[in-house]
């Protein structure tokens, strides 16, 4: 199963850059044979799964924080003071508003996700069900990356998009490295269910 280039590049970048999207001729993207024949069902469906296991995946991720984190996570994981992609599309936004929004979202997650899973491997290693939930939903959102990937680039010639990211944990405190972790996923349950109510009728079968 192909990646589209680009793609792949985000996935190792970290550095916060703007975010926009790059409109290029059709010979800019791939060929389409990379889409599945279900493409806009799967994506459907992954977006379904990580707004449905949101909520575990944070409340499990406390769970295994311990104190104060297990008490305190209305002042401790209050993500205001987080960068977060901003998310002003809804119902009524064009299709390809949608599609490059919910690109940038995603994008932004999968390197979050990739930075707290290495946390969490250094600080609770044998916490096997989070770190399990962590590598899952990290797989559907590089899944529903891809898919998003295909869906730009077939339907508008969208084949570039950058992204910004969040700042990495990298040499931060364990107490750092936690909280940063519970801020991320606290707002990725806000967002992933907007997130869901938007990109699920622009991708109904007509």
């Amino acid at each position: 199963t192909g990646v589209v280039p680009f793609v792949a590049l985000l996935l190792l970048q970290r550095r916060p850059v703007a975010g926009r999207a790059l409109l290029v001729t059709g010979s800019g993207c791939p060929s389409h044979g990379l889409c599945r024949s279900n493409v806009q069902e799967q994506t459907r469906r992954q977006v379904a799964v990580l707004n449905a296991t949101a909520q575990e995946l944070f409340s499990l991720y406390l769970k295994c924080q311990g104190e104060p984190f297990s008490s305190e996570a209305d002042k401790l994981c209050n993500p205001a003071g987080i960068f977060f992609p901003a998310f002003r599309v809804n119902r009524t936004s064009e299709r390809k508003e949608v599609m490059v929004a919910m690109y940038k979202l995603f994008a932004f997650l999968n390197a979050s996700l990739g930075n707290i899973t290495r946390d969490q491997e250094e600080l609770n290693p044998m916490a096997k069900e989070l770190l399990e939930r962590l590598h899952n939903t990290t797989k559907t959102t590089r899944g529903l990356i891809s898919n998003l990937t295909c869906l730009l680039c077939k339907n508008y010639n969208i084949f570039q998009v950058d992204v910004r990211y969040g700042d990495s944990s990298k040499g931060k405190s364990a107490f750092k490295k936690k909280q940063q972790g519970c801020q991320v996923l606290r707002k990725y349950v806000q967002v992933i269910a907007q997130a869901a109510r938007v990109l699920l009728p622009h991708l109904s079968p007509s």
